[in-house]
């Protein structure tokens, strides 16, 4: 049986699917919406606080632990307070290796109480043994999963942990993530990448794939562009081409816009089903004019909940519950399933269907 503590909307579970693994799985979440998603798309979760399920019904049955535990408390996107609350999350991680439980604790003198959830998993790694352990976060909670790596180690299990970029496994995104594998029952090291930035031959005359563009994905025309940020005049840049991977997802891509710039006065309006140009940050996600830029017009419309999708490497039709607004910030919230097989097929051995590389 495979247990996934904070499951979401089942970016790891349809990453299981795309590798064809039947393992009977049990996940586990909070957050209603995203339970209602999982369970339409046929993956069974309990709602429920993980941190308060009991391990022991699982003893003797689990063989895999998947957790990516929620990020806001230590992404640079928000407030970061978990950088600074990781002295008390290494700390709760420690004590529960030696099966002292501190968490609440810890949680009142944490500057975000999300921040302990990050010790979570090592509850049932201690509990539990299972075969294989994989998780998932932002890259500033590496030196967490280093500990949880020291600590792996010393029971006998094999691991590797580091940093990856899900462009370089075929995603249409630079989406960085900390990832720790470990298995107690057979070698493990990164999986190998599929795509690079710069394709070029080996010694063997192959070469990987080059990332797969935003526009690509999408299937749209060349020369569109994205805004994330309004008209803002601060630093950080506003916009960045659908010519290369989506910058990294979050639950604000909801207010991305897409645009089109043309040099003739006169060209053709598009539908709102038709690609369009320049993503830009906007409260009237429904608006989609042209406008005068410069010496032609400019088309736009909002980035659509099936493209965000996408670019998140779930199919278009994927079956987000909730609010727009919800379904977006589980999007974001995910890991990208193609990503999430990579790493499964790592960590189990089991080969990737069709993957090649370029000749």
């Amino acid at each position: 049986m495979i247990i996934e503590g904070f499951h979401g909307p089942g970016g790891w579970a349809e990453g299981r699917r795309l590798l064809g693994i039947a393992t009977r799985t049990v996940g586990m979440e909070w957050d209603a919406d995203a339970c209602a998603t999982a369970t339409q798309a046929g993956h069974t979760v309990i709602r429920c606080d993980v941190t308060t399920y009991p391990t022991a019904p699982f003893k003797d049955l689990i063989t895999d632990k998947v957790d990516s535990s929620p990020c806001q408390a230590w992404s640079r996107a928000g407030k970061g307070l978990g950088l600074l609350d990781q002295p008390l999350v290494l700390q709760a991680v420690e004590d529960l290796a030696q099966g002292r439980d501190t968490r609440e604790k810890l949680k009142a003198a944490c500057r975000d109480e999300r921040s302990i959830l990050a010790a979570e998993p090592m509850r049932w790694h201690h509990d539990l043994r299972p075969e294989t352990v994989l998780m998932e976060q932002v890259p500033d909670v590496l030196p967490l999963f280093q500990q949880y790596g020291r600590i792996l180690h010393g029971w006998g299990y094999s691991l590797w942990t580091g940093i990856l970029n899900a462009a370089d496994y075929g995603v249409p995104q630079t989406r960085r993530r900390a990832v720790l594998i470990a298995s107690r029952v057979r070698e493990v090291t990164a999986p190998a990448p599929t795509h690079t930035e710069h394709p070029a031959d080996d010694l063997f005359g192959e070469r990987l794939l080059p990332w797969v563009t935003m526009a690509e994905a999408l299937a749209w025309p060349s020369g569109i562009h994205i805004n994330t940020r309004g008209d803002r005049k601060t630093s950080g840049g506003n916009n960045f081409p659908a010519d290369a991977p989506s910058w990294a997802l979050t639950e604000k891509a909801r207010s991305w816009w897409v645009l089109r710039h043309s040099a003739r006065s006169n060209a053709t309006t598009r539908r709102l089903d038709q690609p369009a140009a320049t993503i830009v940050a906007g409260h009237a996600r429904r608006d989609y004019r042209w406008e005068t830029v410069g010496d032609g017009p400019q088309q736009r419309r909002p980035l659509a909940l099936s493209e965000a999708a996408v670019l998140q490497a779930f199919r278009p039709d994927y079956p987000f519950q909730g609010s727009e607004s919800k379904a977006f910030q589980q999007i974001a919230n995910a890991v990208p399933p193609l990503l999430a097989a990579h790493v499964f097929s790592a960590a189990k051995g089991v080969p990737f269907p069709g993957l090649q590389v370029a000749a």
